[in-house]
């Protein structure tokens, strides 16, 4: 634990009352080196005193001495930020906070976040209601706050928010952000409600929810640049239906759940069939994002143009944060949208996807009835294959029943047309809705893992007998062109889901042995974010967390999600 003493008597008890340490403790007393910054959330000049709650965020390099657990005794040249006090009482909301930015190879004690009590949650919302007065923005309706922390798509519990809230521009949401901080109340953003690690479920202190569905419209076309701007609840669907309808050749080629928007896609790093051809959200289809910070401030991540070197990418900083650094918000928001190639090889042919689903899917499929043929109860392949013109296409579909044919494939069916090559498309689409079919009454574990694709046959192989085992309806389906795949194993009750959750941790540890990934898609969220130490190691899983303390300190931005629980560190 390192022993910190500052200038101050204020200093020294902000900092004893954070970690816990008694403020008569013995410490050395530092030396200040320079003081780098120092600002309020109002803007104000603070130089000179402390004029407003919840107080100032003032950075300053400190030289003290620390003390490793095993005794040893060095010195430190420490930057540190902390919210220094105000006329409030001590330990009332927003008045004391302690950052200690850096990382040191030892043992440091982190100071987990304090939230506002259940009336300055109340005050929060009525502040909310006076903000926007307007109908059906501010709702604490108890079904409408339980909707937004729950799905039946997925086996985490549901956590009900304190009140939802529905902005129409990237101006509300700051003013959203605000009312929060000065109440010290979590956020959570909410946008297609298709994720399935528990990425919008609740905080159990209670909190703010804000759905982004307002905010869906599509702001700009840019067809000679492909791409467009829009705001975050536009789902990928209808971008693709837009572009078709007023007849530009253009298409976004991002398809995870059909009815995800592109807030999520980002904020949860999405990939889906077409990653094989086009790659994944990590990818350069989100040229740039407007992100409002947890400070309230508004940042646009990067101009319009297709490429840039001008800094690192920090809109990758936000794709995959599952919005626990900022909160996406409209216009400035871009997406590459790349022409329908020219016949474009992948190994020797144009192939766009390849989707596995194994026996027990295609018996899903057959037992949803929304299929328009029935289908043979046997692992399968599906294709999806490019070429500028019908003989190109021919020639890739004799390659590929050629090379499934020299490896046991048989029954090989080409789609005569765009109308039967949609609907064999759908009946893939429909995997999760036709796998939850089965067994009625039950709620799935939908995980993904993925690996290397020379390793994937030996974890699907793997997997399948372990799943076998189990005496549970579990059905395997994946993107295995880029080594991803899902399992959705049903339960009805707690002896089961124990059961699943144990084959689940199976297939995770099984895949990262392999030098793959606890999730290739689906997130971290609440269900994956134990294994991400194991994944990544200690000081990825640091370097990330002091990331998130920087942006976030007061650590209001989706709590409890994506970064691993300290105890959870240890544990592994």
């Amino acid at each position: 634990m390192l022993k910190l003493a500052g200038r101050s008597t204020q200093f020294r008890d902000a900092v004893a009352r954070e970690l816990n340490l008694k403020s008569s403790q013995s410490v050395t007393k530092p030396s200040r080196r320079s003081r780098r910054f120092r600002r309020s959330f109002d803007g104000g000049d603070t130089r000179d005193t402390c004029h407003y709650h919840p107080g100032q965020l003032e950075d300053e390099i400190f030289e003290f001495m620390s003390q490793t657990p095993e005794g040893r005794i060095f010195k430190v040249l420490k930057s540190v930020s902390m919210w220094s006090c105000c006329e409030e009482e001590p330990g009332s909301v927003g008045c004391i906070d302690v950052l200690v930015v850096g990382h040191l190879k030892f043992h440091r004690s982190a100071t987990k976040p304090t939230y506002g009590s259940p009336e300055d949650f109340g005050k929060a919302i009525e502040e909310l209601k006076r903000t926007f007065p307007g109908e059906d923005i501010v709702s604490t309706d108890p079904e409408d706050v339980y909707n937004h922390g729950f799905s039946v798509n997925d086996y985490h519990p549901g956590i009900s928010h304190s009140v939802v809230v529905y902005p129409s521009t990237t101006e509300d949401v700051v003013k959203i952000v605000k009312i929060a901080t000065k109440y010290r109340m979590p956020i959570t953003a909410y946008s297609g409600a298709t994720s399935l690690e528990g990425q919008f479920r609740g905080y159990f202190t209670g909190g703010i929810c804000i759905d982004m569905s307002q905010m869906n419209q599509i702001l700009e076309i840019n067809e000679a640049d492909s791409d467009l701007v829009c705001q975050p609840g536009v789902g990928w669907v209808e971008i693709n239906d837009t572009l078709r309808d007023k007849g530009i050749p253009l298409f976004f080629p991002i398809d995870p759940a059909p009815s995800a928007t592109l807030g999520g896609m980002i904020s949860n790093g999405c990939s889906g069939t077409n990653a094989v051809r086009y790659g994944t959200s990590k990818g350069e289809w989100f040229l740039n994002v407007t992100v409002v910070l947890p400070s309230g401030e508004v940042i646009k991540t990067r101009r319009r143009s297709r490429k840039s070197s001008a800094g690192f990418d920090t809109t990758k900083l936000f794709i995959g944060a599952e919005g626990t650094l900022g909160i996406i918000t409209e216009g400035s928001r871009q997406f590459f949208l790349r022409r329908w190639p020219l016949f474009t090889f992948r190994i020797g042919v144009g192939i766009q996807c390849v989707e596995l689903l194994d026996d027990v899917f295609m018996h899903a499929v057959n037992n949803f009835g929304q299929s328009g043929r029935t289908w043979p109860v046997k692992d399968t392949l599906f294709f999806k294959l490019q070429g500028h013109n019908d003989t190109s296409l021919r020639d890739t579909a004799k390659v590929v029943k050629e090379v499934a044919e020299k490896y046991g494939g048989f029954g090989f069916q080409l789609a005569k047309n765009d109308k039967e090559a949609d609907d064999l498309w759908h009946d893939r689409k429909n995997a999760h809705y036709s796998g939850l079919a089965l067994v009625p009454g039950s709620r799935p574990i939908a995980t993904d893992v993925c690996v290397p694709v020379s390793r994937l046959p030996d974890l699907v192989y793997e997997t399948k007998k372990d799943l076998s085992t189990l005496g549970l309806v579990a059905p395997i389906v994946g993107h295995v062109g880029d080594g991803n795949f899902h399992a959705q194993i049903m339960f009805t009750n707690d002896a089961q889901l124990a059961v699943a959750k144990e084959a689940v941790e199976r297939m995770v540890h099984r895949a990262i042995a392999m030098d793959g990934t606890c999730t290739g898609e689906h997130g971290v969220g609440i269900g994956k974010k134990k294994y991400l130490v194991e994944e990544l190691g200690a000081g990825t899983v640091e370097l990330m967390k002091m990331v998130k303390r920087t942006l976030d300190p007061l650590g209001l931005f989706n709590p409890g999600k994506l970064y691993p629980d300290d105890d959870e560190n240890k544990t592994q």
